[in-house]
């Protein structure tokens, strides 16, 4: 008996409709007709044993106690599933072949696995164990992916790398936040203080966002406009652009700060004789977004719709889940693999027929073309979010449903037009020694901006896969090097510097991902070029939302603040517990692991050692930060700290 083990109730259905029927239902599994099985985890059916399972001392939070560090690690069934382990229990002991069917990802893959190994299966039976990855539930799509199982020991580096970051998780989450809750109490804080290696940072990076508006001085600064005129009376701008000399009167952002130096450019060119020095037209050519991953939807969805991370995620998962519509819609990945190119006729049909909206007043998409995301360098587990072959009915779905399945249908349909082509003029002129410069765009041939013509939400898209300056582009007249013009009256323009932003949804996600601009060790930024990211893509929206409830942090309107708790405790936390670096380093090791550059011990040692300095730290000074501040978040008991779904308590 062949016995699949998918990670949902929503997978494992999908599994067993392809294969024979009749079908038996059983209590918690479905037998096919030809006797094979498939049964399913409901999420992680087993978590990291509590510090007490280890010492029944620990059951008391004691500094003395810190850091716990068990030395053989012990797994215990989650009471709420514990039924599920059973079945899976008698299952597996019947099977011949054992499948794991967990979702495409790091997660997915030890979710299952840690079950296989809990349940003892050794030997022959365990090296047999196939892997079986599924990014579409739709029954075309679970044929194909039967057809292509590998074997589960190609993916023992991504179970290591996922086990490496639940263990270590539980380590640094559960004796930080042990020894800051204990200290807490000190100063009179009435509550737990809960760190984590994902949370913590992310949370730092709010505070000092607040701090650094909070003590925002605004200063003024200046730019001149060269206000130009052809012979025929054809008028066109240009701006200043301060020379060398101009340097010690400037700002490390290049703006000029001196009001008497820019009315003294105003008063020399205006009236004066202005030449072409240098004129320079090109043709360019702008390729399509590339198709969504999770983050970049969830940015984009937040710019567009204002919906949270979390919400995005829930929405996708009913498109994938309920609705079969989108393909696995926790990926990391903007790319697909090539062999799905030959998909691309029955998907284009699919959204053709239940959006058609999307292509309402463009071109028909050309199925033979082949963009930049179809690239098998750049796939491994799991692959960009694109529409399935169902057609969707969009009268069926919520608003929020239609609004997502839409948005990544048209950038999967993007990759189907050729590229966006303009004329790009670049103009510099010299008027009294002075540089003036402007440029101006020419649309020539739209392509697959087309499709975004009646959308301002593309904005997002457009700009992650372009680097040209837009700003300040105008129509030009007819010009020529060398031509002389008169510039009619150079402008003053006082403008003041402005504050940042606090975070919203959107750019607290774009921080996320972008880590590395966060970073100020030259080293440390550079390895994270290639890995940056806080948390991964199924677990990003949870920390933020995560970090509200235990009331670090605060809505108002569109902006996200810190609490005075949330404040109080990175305060009281040393930096590397507060700042990106850490856990952006931990993410890059988890990397090097699942892809069998590094061992696991290599990367636990280490930590290990670092984790005895943080808690000697911890122990030897009082979080007075959070004197006198009041406990924002619901009471929990100290003897154990907050329930975990997936160590999040660690993250």
């Amino acid at each position: 008996m062949i016995l699949y083990i998918a990670e949902k109730p929503s997978l494992g259905r999908a599994i067993a409709d392809v294969l024979p029927k009749p079908h038996k239902k059983g209590d918690g599994f479905i037998t096919a007709a030809n006797g094979d099985c498939v049964s399913w985890c409901i999420g992680h059916l087993l978590e990291q044993a509590e510090p007490d399972a280890y010492d029944d001392a620990f059951k008391s939070w004691k500094l003395e106690h810190l850091p716990i560090v068990p030395q053989t690690w012990k797994l215990q069934p989650k009471p709420k599933t514990r039924g599920q382990l059973s079945v899976l229990r008698k299952l597996v002991k019947q099977a011949s072949v054992i499948i794991n069917a967990g979702d495409p990802d790091r997660e997915g893959q030890l979710l299952v696995d840690e079950v296989i190994s809990y349940l003892g299966v050794k030997g022959d039976k365990l090296n047999q164990v196939q892997r079986l990855l599924i990014s579409d539930l739709n029954p075309q799509a679970v044929k194909r992916a039967l057809g292509q199982l590998r074997s589960n020991r190609e993916f023992v580096p991504l179970s290591t790398s996922a086990l490496a970051r639940s263990r270590a998780d539980w380590l640094y989450g559960m004796n930080m936040t042990r020894a800051y809750t204990i200290q807490g109490r000190k100063v009179g804080y009435q509550g737990v203080l809960s760190v984590g290696r994902v949370q913590t940072p992310l949370l730092g990076l709010v505070v000092r966002r607040d701090d650094e508006i909070a003590n925002f001085i605004p200063k003024a600064f200046y730019e001149v406009l060269a206000h130009l005129l052809t012979d025929q009376q054809q008028a066109f701008s240009a701006k200043w652009q301060p020379s060398e000399a101009c340097k010690p009167y400037m700002d490390e952002d290049d703006r000029v700060l001196a009001r008497g130096l820019a009315e003294n450019v105003v008063s020399r060119i205006t009236g004066k004789s202005a030449e072409v020095t240098k004129l320079e037209a090109k043709d360019k050519r702008q390729n399509p977004p590339l198709p969504y991953s999770l983050s970049a939807l969830q940015i984009d969805a937040a710019k567009r719709f204002g919906l949270s991370a979390k919400e995005v995620l829930d929405t996708c998962q009913s498109l994938y889940e309920r609705h079969k519509l989108i393909t696995y819609p926790r990926s990391d990945s903007r790319y697909l693999p090539k062999e799905q190119h030959a998909l691309a006729p029955k998907v284009l049909d699919a959204v053709l027929k239940g959006a058609a909206g999307l292509v309402e007043g463009c071109d028909a998409p050309n199925a033979t073309l082949k963009s930049k995301a179809w690239d098998d360098s750049k796939v491994d587990a799991h692959h960009a979010i694109v529409p399935t072959e169902k057609v969707a009915n969009l009268s069926a779905l919520s608003s929020n449903e239609a609004k997502l399945y839409q948005h990544v249908a048209r950038q999967y349909l993007a990759q189907f037009y050729p590229a966006y082509i303009y004329a790009e003029t670049a103009v510099e002129v010299t008027i009294e020694g002075g540089l003036f410069t402007t440029k101006a765009r020419q649309d020539k041939a739209l392509g697959w901006k087309q499709l975004f013509k009646r959308t301002t939400a593309n904005q997002s898209n457009t700009d992650s896969n372009n680097n040209d300056d837009d700003d300040n582009e105008q129509s030009l007249p007819p010009l020529v090097k060398g031509q002389i013009l008169q510039c009619e009256r150079g402008e003053l323009l006082e403008k003041m510097t402005q504050a940042p932003k606090h975070f919203t949804d959107a750019t607290l996600l774009g921080a996320m991902t972008g880590i590395s601009r966060y970073v100020t060790d030259s080293d440390i930024k550079k390895i994270l070029k290639e890995t940056d990211g806080l948390g991964t893509e199924a677990t990003r929206a949870g920390i933020i939302e995560l970090l509200f409830k235990r009331g670090y942090l605060v809505r108002q309107g569109k902006a996200i603040k810190a609490t005075p708790v949330g404040v109080g405790l990175i305060r009281s936390l040393p930096d590397s517990a507060t700042t990106p670096d850490m856990t952006a380093l931990w993410e890059n090791s988890l990397d090097a692991i699942s892809q069998k550059r590094l061992k696991y011990d290599a990367f636990m040692q280490p930590l290990l050692s670092q984790l005895d300095g943080l808690i000697t730290q911890a122990s030897s000074q009082l979080p007075s930060a959070l004197q006198g501040v009041a406990n924002s978040a619901p009471k929990r008991s100290f003897k154990k700290p907050y329930k975990k779904k997936t160590n999040t308590i660690a993250r």
